[in-house]
């Protein structure tokens, strides 16, 4: 291995309360920090851990597309890593979860040599599920980015939960705005409109970001959602429709194998 490396870590989604100790521990001893935070008190603690730590936000430019953002973020830090530097790279919420940066630069030290991984935290996700009281193993989940389930063809099953993210990107395909318009929005409601009915209730989530905070739940009809008010921290929420499907066959075959391992038992 080469002398540089890097560790890609999570910071949780409340500030202060999420963050793991080994992640705490990385951030502490890193030669250098990468922080990419939306709120600029994150990035404040971040900077009470260690003397050395650069912002990613100054990338982000409105008009810009995001992967070229995305690209010069991953140069920056590939170009510490390469100076022998021990870096740690410190995301919002989880850092493998609706983040590039954290993929691609982890692949990159690896083809070339220098150590490399990822810590996990706590994750919007996580936090939905506490907050909102869902259990995913009782009727399943499925997760989309909003604008990728808008874009392609994505089967999905009504009988659970779907859950899309960055709502407020929904209907962006150029990648260079933080927030699409109501009509752009509207799109993903029609498409919505020819599975639920119009009346469905959906929810609007996000995950408070300081301790004092208390999550955003909005409950609307699906009629009425391109234009309610969202952030790019919004997540939307659509519960099951309709009734978990029995698969009658799969359960007589499975009787069959049960009777016949009880038969071998006995």
């Amino acid at each position: 291995m080469k002398k540089g490396k890097l560790v890609n870590v999570g910071l949780g989604m409340t500030l202060g309360a999420h963050i793991t100790p080994i992640s705490r521990n990385f951030i502490e001893q890193a030669d250098v920090v990468f922080v990419s935070a939306s709120n600029q008190l994150v990035e404040e603690w971040v900077k009470t851990m260690n003397d050395h730590v650069i912002s990613l936000q100054p990338y982000y430019q409105e008009g810009q597309s995001r992967m070229v953002t995305y690209r010069n973020m991953v140069a920056a830090i590939m170009a510490q890593v390469r100076a022998g530097k021990s870096v740690c790279g410190a995301y919002y919420g989880h850092p493998g979860v609706f983040a590039w940066p954290p993929h691609e630069t982890i692949r990159m030290c690896r083809d070339e040599g220098y150590q490399a991984h990822m810590e996990p935290g706590v994750s919007a996700e996580a936090c939905l599920y506490a907050d909102l009281g869902i259990d995913p193993g009782q009727h399943g989940c499925a997760h989309f980015e909003a604008s990728q389930f808008l874009f392609n063809h994505r089967p999905f099953d009504p009988s659970a939960y779907l859950i899309l993210w960055q709502i407020a990107m929904a209907g962006d395909k150029a990648m260079k705005t933080f927030e699409t318009t109501p009509e752009q929005r509207q799109l993903l409601v029609d498409l919505l409109l020819k599975t639920y009915p119009k009346n469905h209730q959906v929810t609007l989530y996000e995950c408070p970001v300081l301790p004092i905070e208390q999550a955003m739940i909005k409950t609307v009809s699906l009629q009425d959602l391109a234009h309610q008010e969202v952030s790019l921290k919004s997540t939307l929420v659509v519960p099951p429709a309709i009734a978990k499907q029995t698969n009658q066959a799969m359960i007589d075959m499975a009787n069959s194998l049960s009777q016949a391992n009880d038969h071998i038992t006995d």
